[in-house]
């Protein structure tokens, strides 16, 4: 499902920057080229902020299952018990 998610996310970030692209092409003033490309960097800046926030969400709960998934033993020896682990491993990937 994560994945099919950033396959869709990716091919829509493809399609938008092709058609930013076209746009700021078909500009022709140096000011408006200029005033254009800084609209696209800031539209990419937005996408790598918003990439590296599902990316630390995916990690996040990757980890949470993992943790899910230890035995009592395993996780006395990292000291928590199953109530902690639980606790942890139930919660939201945003928080």
């Amino acid at each position: 499902m994560i994945s099919g998610s950033i396959v869709l996310i990716c091919k829509f970030w493809s399609k938008t920057m092709g058609a930013i692209d076209t746009i700021s092409d078909q500009v022709s003033s140096p000011a408006r080229k200029d005033s254009a490309r800084r609209v696209v960097n800031a539209v990419a800046e937005i996408a790598r902020t918003m990439g590296a926030f599902v990316a630390d969400m995916i990690e996040k709960r990757r980890s949470r299952l993992v943790l899910l998934s230890l035995t009592d033993e395993q996780l006395k020896d990292i000291g928590l018990s199953r109530a902690d682990a639980e606790r942890e491993g139930l919660r939201k990937p945003w928080e």
